[in-house]
């Protein structure tokens, strides 16, 4: 295959959203340049902007369009944090992050249908409202359930990504086809050639290690 066609080649799904997360990351680091807390706040995206992504995207927002959520509810939070307006008292901090989420998403709602009605194009209620805004009631009910239930899944994806670089990638595979894929131990041994002695310890070890991760991460959103 020639290079000109290795770059016409089109690029999956998750080649294109690894590049657009990395695209992302890299320009809120730098957006946030001036300030010394740079490797705090690349570790906070790095823990939820799948959740605000995953959020965003069920929401009715297109790819582009979530990314963009991700890095402005992200520094929006940085700027509140930094001038201290977040306050525990007035409520936890994973509704906070729902909110101010919600509030991004609104604004990328805003900013498609103001691009399409200056490009001539008509907006149809029916169709193109912001899902966010037809599945909301008064108690925002619907997105408080889609968000617990993303909120759940990232807090446990995020503990197993700091697990995966604390293990051997061997004890890691053993736990995931045993614990998180539930396949019988026979199963396991044949398809990773290692004994049962092995399967219950890294059962045990790699464990141990995630349960300190969500211990830390529970910790940390406190």
């Amino acid at each position: 295959m020639s290079e000109d066609e290795e770059q016409e080649k089109p690029m999956d799904g998750d080649t294109i959203i690894a590049s657009a997360y990395a695209k992302t990351r890299k320009s809120l680091i730098a957006r946030l340049d001036n300030w010394e807390d740079q490797r705090t706040w690349d570790e906070f995206y790095q823990t939820y902007w799948r959740l605000i992504y995953s959020v965003a995207i069920k929401a009715g927002l297109r790819s582009e369009e979530a990314f963009d959520c991700v890095q402005e509810t992200i520094l929006s939070i940085a700027k509140q944090s930094k001038k201290k307006l977040y306050d525990p008292e007035q409520g936890s901090f994973k509704t906070w992050l729902m909110n101010m989420t919600r509030w991004r998403i609104n604004d990328q709602f805003r900013k498609r249908k103001k691009d399409t009605a200056m490009a001539g194009g008509e907006w149809d209620d029916d169709r193109k409202t912001a899902v966010i805004d037809r599945i909301e009631d008064p108690a925002g009910d619907v997105l408080s359930r889609l968000w617990n239930v993303e909120w759940k899944k990232n807090v446990a994806d995020a503990a197993l990504a700091r697990v995966k670089a604390q293990v051997s990638p061997k004890q890691y595979q053993i736990f995931d086809f045993y614990v998180i894929k539930q396949w019988d131990v026979k199963k396991v041994q044949d398809k990773l050639n290692v004994s049962m002695a092995q399967v219950y310890l890294a059962k045990h070890r790699v464990g141990a290690v995630l349960k300190k991760e969500l211990a830390k991460l529970e910790e940390e959103i406190e």
